[in-house]
C-alpha cells in the first residue's frame, strides 16, 4: 500500500490525496505537524524528504516521491488526468507551473498565516501583498474558466486537481471568492467529480 506523508491542512498534500482517492489507490496517511518541525527531523529528512516538506508518497518498496506536482504527474499518466495530445500535455504543466509560482505562494501562504500561527504573528504584515497578488492569480484562473468547463481542453485534469486544492479553501486565506462566480462554478463541477472526496474529513475540525 503506498504511504502518504501528510499534513491534513495541506492544500498540498490534498491534491495527492484527492487524485489517488479518483484513481481507486489504495493509501495509508502518516500526519506531521509541519509548524512544530515534525518534517525536519534527523530521521524524516534522512529517510523522507531531505527537503524537509510534504507531501512524499512512499512506494511499498521504500522509493519516496516528493513535489505535490510530480506526484500528481508520476500517477496522472495513461489515465484520464493526463491528455495523450502533446500540446494539451503542455497546457497542463502550465497550469502546474502557474499554481506553484504565481499561485500558492499567495493564496496558500495566507491561508497558512491566517489558520495555523498565532493571532500576534508578525507574519500578518504580509497579508495585503498576498492578498493583492492572490487575487490577481484568482482572476487569470476566472478568465480562463468564465468560457471554459474546466482549464484545460474541456476535460478535468491534474491542472484542475492542483489548482482547486488551495482555490476552494481561499476563504480561509481571507479571500472572498464571491468575486470569482466561474471559479465558484468550477469549484462545484469538481465536487461532482467520480471519486471526490472533501480536504477534511467528515467531522474534523482543527484542534
Amino acid at each position: 500500500m503506498l504511504t502518504i506523508h501528510d499534513n491534513i491542512e495541506s492544500g498540498n498534500a490534498y491534491k495527492v490525496r484527492l487524485l489517488l482517492s479518483q484513481l481507486g489507490l489504495d493509501y495509508k496517511c502518516i500526519q506531521y505537524d509541519v509548524t512544530t518541525g515534525e518534517t525536519r527531523t534527523e530521521e524524516f529528512l534522512n529517510n523522507i524528504n531531505a527537503n524537509g516538506r510534504i507531501p512524499v508518497v512512499e512506494f511499498e518498496d521504500g522509493r519516496c516521491l516528493e513535489e505535490s506536482n510530480a506526484i500528481l504527474f508520476y500517477f496522472a499518466q495513461n489515465t484520464d488526468y493526463f491528455p495523450t495530445d502533446r500540446w494539451q500535455q503542455a497546457q497542463v504543466m502550465k497550469w502546474l507551473c502557474f499554481e506553484q509560482y504565481s499561485h500558492e505562494p499567495f493564496v496558500a501562504v495566507a491561508k497558512y498565516i491566517l489558520t495555523m500561527l498565532p493571532e500576534n504573528s508578525e507574519r500578518r504584515a504580509e497579508i495585503p501583498m498576498l492578498h493583492e497578488k492572490g487575487k490577481a492569480a484568482l482572476q487569470i484562473m476566472e478568465d480562463r474558466l468564465k468560457d471554459h468547463d474546466f482549464l484545460v481542453d474541456e476535460a478535468y485534469s491534474i491542472a484542475d486537481i492542483a489548482l482547486f486544492a488551495y482555490t476552494h479553501k481561499a476563504q480561509m486565506g481571507g479571500f472572498d471568492l464571491n468575486v470569482f462566480p466561474a471559479i465558484k462554478d468550477w469549484i462545484r463541477r469538481i465536487e461532482n467529480t467520480p471519486g471526490f472526496i472533501p480536504m477534511f474529513p467528515e467531522g474534523w475540525t482543527k484542534s
